[in-house]
């Protein structure tokens, strides 16, 4: 691949493919169940320790202290879980292989962890923005949702980023992996695009242990159900009150 085209972007070619298959798997999993927030806090849950792992071995010139979410992660699941959370949790076995693999990777070169702090918080700022927002959507259009004076941004610390914004923050993104792979030999540069389609190999596996989500979809073609019979009910309503007064 031509050595002038930013490293970011051979990344990103170099995991197109895969990361197509990644974005169906996360829709197929999670877009139908996005209202559910026993399956949201799962999901939550099964990156939790990996982006903990990231913030806690990579340095602040690779993981700037902005783009930390350990926090919010914590918040998040404190909201949904409740704040004993923490000391119930054990990390799934595609977890835990998830973290040995992080491991293995620092032993051999820990600059390599690199690329996955670039897809995992790039998703984060793209793909999951996107996922939040339907989310929050989706809790508008529950017909059983509890209204009252509830912030938006209640159980959605993970995708608030009041402090920068989120441009701002993949062009910081960026221009780290673009300076570093400007000064790359051939053999890392490749080891670099290997690890990248790593990361959705690992990020899928994961995300295949997500449950609940059939139950969470029967409750959605519920909902489905319901509003159309209310919109015909009201049809039904409508015409019957028309017919009425023409009588």
């Amino acid at each position: 691949m031509a050595q002038n085209v930013p490293f970011s972007k051979q990344m990103r070619l170099a995991t197109r493919d895969i990361h197509n298959v990644s974005d169906a798997l996360v829709n197929a999993k999670l877009a139908f169940a996005l209202y559910d927030s026993r399956v949201w806090a799962e999901g939550l849950l099964i990156f939790y320790d990996v982006f903990k792992h990231l913030e806690q071995r990579v340095p602040h010139d690779f993981l700037p202290p902005e783009l930390h979410r350990t926090a919010q992660f914590e918040l998040d699941l404190n909201f949904y879980l409740g704040e004993g959370w923490l000391d119930r949790h054990t990390a799934k076995p595609e977890v835990r292989a998830y973290l040995d693999h992080l491991h293995t990777v620092e032993q051999e070169n820990a600059n390599l962890l690199l690329a996955y702090v670039y897809h995992l918080y790039m998703g984060l700022l793209s793909g999951g923005q996107i996922l939040q927002k339907r989310r929050a959507l989706g809790h508008r259009m529950n017909p059983f949702r509890r209204t009252g004076g509830e912030k938006t941004t209640v159980g959605a610390a993970l995708t608030t980023f009041e402090d920068h914004s989120i441009y701002e923050l993949k062009q910081r993104l960026r221009k780290i992996v673009d300076e570093f792979g400007a000064h790359l030999d051939d053999d890392t540069r490749q080891r670099m695009l290997d690890e990248s389609r790593k990361v959705f190999e690992l990020n899928n596996t994961i995300i295949r242990t997500v449950q609940g989500v059939g139950r969470a979809n029967v409750r959605i073609f519920k909902y489905v159900a319901m509003a159309i019979l209310a919109v015909v009910l009201m049809q039904y309503v409508i015409r019957t009150g028309s017919t009425s007064k023409q009588e």
